[in-house]
């Protein structure tokens, strides 16, 4: 039930987006919930970012947002100061100067039952689909599951430009290898790899990959899909404004229309 014409507190929000990515979905490294920000303060208008970078926060300034929901973290790692001598310290201080908010759910949305790496995989039209790697009741971090029909990896690459909406992708492995069973991890994510193999996946369609993991894969005989962190997350900061717009319909909500993938393919 949306909350309906009110303007709620950041306070609201937070406890709305735990409910919705529960922090303790979280990776034990992460640093998740309300990071910055009164509690009691009035969210009039907020924004959705993949990550906040001197362009979103100038956005964020200059629509006079209450509250911004990052899916990656900052701060990330503990501060022992905080000024403007670091990029860290300018941009939370900018924030802080205009009591801007700012709450990350990251890891624990990558894992939510409606959190990124299951909308992808529903986005490849994946059936029986798990957690790689399982807590308890069906939760857990990452996820795969079985195409109807085993079609060639360039096939599912295919449907991953058409979900994410690129133009390109890289991939490692044979091209015409066949792929039934696919695991997702979106983002930096090339720890799943050995949790697929152990899952029995043909493929895994990660954000991004270091290239000693690359020939890893390519030696265990596991494809690889590639399509940048920023694509393999950046559509679902889109889908969580939308989810909030309608939750809270008393206020402005939109994803960065600043924000841009700083990778560029020439």
């Amino acid at each position: 039930m949306s909350i309906a014409k009110s303007i709620p507190t950041i306070d609201t929000v937070a406890a709305f987006l735990e409910r919705f990515a529960p922090l303790d979905l979280a990776e034990e490294w992460d640093n998740v919930g309300l990071l910055v920000g009164n509690r009691q303060h009035k969210v009039n208008r907020m924004m959705t970012c993949l990550t906040i970078t001197p362009t979103t926060v100038a956005e964020a300034i200059r629509e006079k947002v209450a509250l911004i929901a990052t899916h990656h973290p900052l701060p990330f790692r503990s501060l022992k100061t905080l000024t403007s001598d670091s990029n860290t310290g300018r941009l939370l201080l900018a924030l802080i100067e205009e009591k801007i908010g700012v709450y990350s759910p990251h890891t624990a949305f990558d894992s939510a039952p409606g959190g990124i790496n299951q909308r992808i995989a529903d986005g490849l039209q994946l059936v029986d689909i798990q957690p790689i790697v399982k807590q308890a009741e069906g939760i857990g971090a990452g996820r795969f599951g079985f195409l109807s029909t085993p079609v060639k990896l360039t096939e599912v690459a295919d449907r991953t430009k058409s979900f994410l909406d690129i133009e390109q992708i890289r991939l490692v492995g044979n091209p015409n290898s066949i792929v039934r069973c696919v695991g997702i991890g979106c983002g930096a994510a090339d720890e799943f790899i050995e949790w697929g193999i152990s899952v029995g996946c043909d493929c895994m369609l990660i954000g991004e990959a270091r290239f000693h993991a690359c020939l890893k894969a390519e030696a265990l005989n596991i494809g690889l899909l590639l399509p940048g962190h920023f694509a393999s997350e950046r559509f679902a900061v889109e889908c969580l404004a939308d989810i909030l717009a309608c939750q809270f319909e008393g206020i402005d909500i939109w994803a960065s229309r600043d924000e841009k993938d700083p990778i560029w393919t020439l």
